[in-house]
């Protein structure tokens, strides 16, 4: 009695700290939304490059006092970006791009602290298998990452001529991000207590095809953003008066593999074409689930996600007819974390269990075999 008491007891702590664990990846979840959010307005707002320097401890104080705030308006009016587009630009307004670049860089510093203080003590505390600890550890090194490619972005804006970041390393950046918030709830979502219940191959197979396509389709609209692709090209279904755009002009950059990423009318059809395969598949699997799977979670969760990417596309479409204002383009930013959270954790709960092979010795059972249950 003692011993079961005690294994209970066990269960019952093993159980809480996966709660904790739990609930502490959902909340870095959250900030990592939170940081895309800051950071798809920083961008909106015309704010990204409005701190010149990558200073990871000394920047996380603003500027306190009028000199200092002028040190910070000269460094800024030595860009190509005030130089070109901000020319006569005052201190206050400087203030308020500085103000959303230094949030967005403050936020980053505490999603840092947030994820390394907790991690190592639950590591210490013996809270996290040595699987778990690991990714852990891997999505670290992501976050660490991150930041770099952050700066590197920021950096790419500061260049002669550059007005605002490479479109290539802003994709980066958001999918980055991306991925280290579809880490993140991969890794929570497989805490629950209760075991998922399997699913069909096709079933569980489509469920992860949403999250990769849904990763391709956030990388591409990062393009988007980047080069402004969406302030062209502002009708829908045609691309002004056309499915698509002739070829001439599709490829009109040369090298041509340039297009992909500088050419305005190919970026757009690309990020239009993913987003129309993203919603025939994200249907195709909500109908087989519901189908195959009849009243169960992984059906629910299907018809959801499916519901999800809808609603998202209309908002692109949305934002593209109104060549993209900031309470849009922010929302559809925004909008694409709730769809990959969504369909991560779909996906994580969508296990497919491959039923065992025969082995070739294996006989139906007959005589004595039979009467005893018992098979060769």
């Amino acid at each position: 009695m003692g011993k079961s008491a005690m294994m209970l007891g066990n269960a019952a702590g093993r159980d809480n700290g996966d709660r904790a664990v739990r609930v502490w990846l959902y909340v870095l979840a959250a900030l990592v939304v939170a940081m895309v959010a800051v950071g798809g307005a920083t961008r909106l707002t015309g704010s990204g490059l409005s701190i010149t320097e990558w200073r990871p401890v000394t920047g996380a104080v603003p500027p306190l006092s009028n000199e200092a705030w002028m040190a910070e308006f000269d460094k800024y009016r030595d860009t190509p970006q005030y130089r070109i587009l901000n020319q006569g630009m005052g201190l206050s307004d400087f203030k308020t791009i500085y103000a959303w670049e230094w949030g967005h860089r403050l936020l980053g510093r505490f999603v840092g602290l947030a994820f390394f203080l907790p991690f190592l003590w639950f590591w210490a505390s013996g809270r996290l298998s040595r699987r778990l600890g690991l990714g852990l550890l891997g999505l670290g090194l992501l976050g660490g990452l991150q930041g770099a490619i952050g700066w590197i972005m920021v950096a790419s804006g500061l260049q002669p001529g550059m007005t605002a970041v490479a479109p290539l390393k802003l994709a980066l950046h958001l999918t980055t991000a991306s991925l280290i918030l579809a880490g993140l709830v991969w890794l929570a979502a497989g805490l629950r207590a209760e075991p998922a219940p399997p699913v069909t191959a096709r079933v569980g197979g489509t469920a992860k095809a949403i999250v990769v396509l849904a990763l391709a389709q956030i990388f591409l609209g990062g393009l988007v953003a980047g080069s402004k692709a969406g302030l062209v090209y502002n009708t829908w279904p045609d691309m002004d008066g056309a499915f698509a755009p002739p070829l001439g002009e599709l490829f009109a950059v040369r090298p041509w593999i340039e297009n992909f990423v500088d050419n305005h009318a190919l970026v757009q059809l690309n990020h239009r074409l993913t987003a129309y395969l993203l919603l025939v598949v994200a249907i195709f699997h909500a109908v087989d689930a519901r189908r195959t799977l009849p009243g169960s979670g992984a059906a629910r969760r299907a018809t959801g996600i499916a519901g999800l990417v809808l609603a998202q596309a209309a908002l692109g479409v949305t934002t593209l007819l109104l060549a993209v204002p900031l309470w849009a383009g922010l929302s559809h930013q925004v909008f694409a974390m709730a769809v990959l959270t969504m369909a991560t954790v779909h996906a994580r709960l969508s296990p497919v269990v491959t039923p065992l092979p025969m082995r070739p010795e294996t006989a139906p059972a007959f005589g004595f075999e039979a009467w005893n249950g018992r098979a060769a």
